[in-house]
């Protein structure tokens, strides 16, 4: 019959298929990395209007708070659960410390400032807290535990590890939690006001210093757990290493509508799609470019993103 794979052509077919669900893991596992990350950014521009581009180094931060956590608590005999379980909460809890520590010292006192002023701070804060993971950490690599979590299994001829089971389970459930609390309690409530209007929102008697450093230590805590996840994947953590994934996470928030949360979650995980893709379609030397390809794309063509709304003059 015309049309029917037989032989080498067949087994030719399946390879192709199982190389696409392959990569189709791996996109959707590295894209909600990037989500995670993505998210601090569209957060704070949402509420204050700023990029804050020393948000790679607190995803930096938490990646070697992790593996400081995870490798003492393994180091004592506790399960890996328990281990990553405790390393999560107080990397996430440290990193929620250092953001609203960032904001109250390189942001609130230029609130009032122009916008070269408060990102001029921004690009200050990055390089300074860089400096200060090699300084305190070294230059090196720092391995976490290989044998924290191991072993997978085999979906449709794709091989998925547990480490990228925990992965989209983790970003799934913070995801959830973040809607959550911003779409369904009061400190969600008052952080949109203070989005539409801060002036108003104070009328009410909202606090915006307090509701804007809840918003970076939120966005803060999320980052750290992409870092502990990817140094987990990776197996080691670099005081550099949250230079390019934050330009991407960035590109991932610009993409999904910078300041809107339902598009940088859809961002991120286009943007780890699109890399994974065209790194085992195209070239994996150049995966790096296709992030930045798509950042100018967008600005050129589709300047508010995929969800984003036009915002009028009174909020630029």
């Amino acid at each position: 019959m015309a049309g029917v794979l037989r032989g080498p052509r067949l087994q030719k077919a399946h390879t192709h298929v199982e190389f696409l669900l392959q990569q189709l893991v791996n996109g959707i596992t590295l894209g909600g990395v990037y989500a995670l990350v993505a998210l601090g950014y569209t957060m704070v521009y949402g509420i204050i209007q700023l990029i804050n581009f020393a948000h790679g180094e607190i995803y930096a931060a938490g990646g070697y708070m992790g593996v400081i956590l995870i490798s003492w608590l393994f180091s004592q005999g506790f399960p890996p659960a328990v281990c990553l379980g405790a390393a999560l909460l107080l990397a996430m809890g440290y990193c929620a410390m250092l953001a609203m520590a960032v904001e109250k010292v390189a942001y609130r006192p230029l609130r009032q400032s122009s916008r070269l002023s408060v990102l001029l701070s921004a690009l200050g804060m990055s390089i300074f807290l860089q400096n200060g993971l090699m300084l305190t950490q070294g230059v090196y690599d720092r391995a976490y535990p290989t044998e924290m979590v191991q072993g997978g299994f085999e979906m449709g001829g794709a091989v998925v590890s547990w480490m990228q089971v925990i992965i989209v389970g983790l970003t799934a459930f913070l995801l959830v939690a973040l809607n959550l609390l911003v779409f369904k309690t009061r400190i969600g409530k008052a952080m949109r006001a203070t989005a539409q209007d801060k002036t108003m929102s104070a009328l009410v008697g909202i606090n915006s210093n307090r509701i804007i450093s809840i918003t970076f230590a939120i966005g803060a805590g999320l980052a750290a757990a992409a870092g502990i996840m990817v140094g987990l994947y990776y197996g080691s953590v670099r005081y550099d290493m949250g230079f390019v994934p934050g330009i991407k996470a960035f590109s991932a928030a610009v993409l999904g509508g910078i300041g809107n949360i339902t598009g940088a979650m859809l961002g991120g995980l286009l943007i780890g799609m699109i890399e994974v893709l065209a790194a085992g379609y195209i070239s994996s030397e150049y995966k790096d470019v296709f992030a930045f390809i798509i950042l100018i794309a967008v600005l050129y063509f589709m300047p508010t993103g995929i969800m984003g709304e036009n915002v009028d003059d009174t909020r630029v």
